[in-house]
């Protein structure tokens, strides 16, 4: 109960402070102004940083898909490397068998 009679009663300070401001001081004017300039500046840098921000995501993604498209082909191309020295290696073996068959027709 204290609490909230604690509570009431600041809040009837605070409007008491509002309700004696004087907004005719031009100072007051002023720093009201002042306040909504940079509001409206911080606003359009926050679009700003946001559309960036936006681009940076997409070209992440972009490069993502291009580094995968890049892995994929490296991938192809250690497949087809591994797939020719196989290759080389049956042609080899089938060299050194004709050779030790023409040695033994030439004995």
């Amino acid at each position: 109960m204290n609490f909230l009679s604690e509570k009431e009663k600041k809040l009837n300070e605070a409007l008491t402070k509002l309700k004696n401001l004087n907004f005719k001081d031009p100072n007051i004017k002023k720093n009201i102004e002042n306040l909504k300039d940079q509001k409206n500046q911080l606003k359009i840098e926050k679009c700003e940083l946001e559309e960036k921000y936006k681009d940076l995501v997409h070209e992440h993604e972009q490069l993502g898909k291009k580094l995968s498209a890049f892995e994929s082909q490296e991938k192809i191309e250690k497949e087809k490397q591994l797939k020719f020295s196989e290759k080389i290696d049956e042609l080899n073996q089938e060299t050194d068998i004709l050779i030790d068959e023409i040695d033994k027709w030439q004995t």
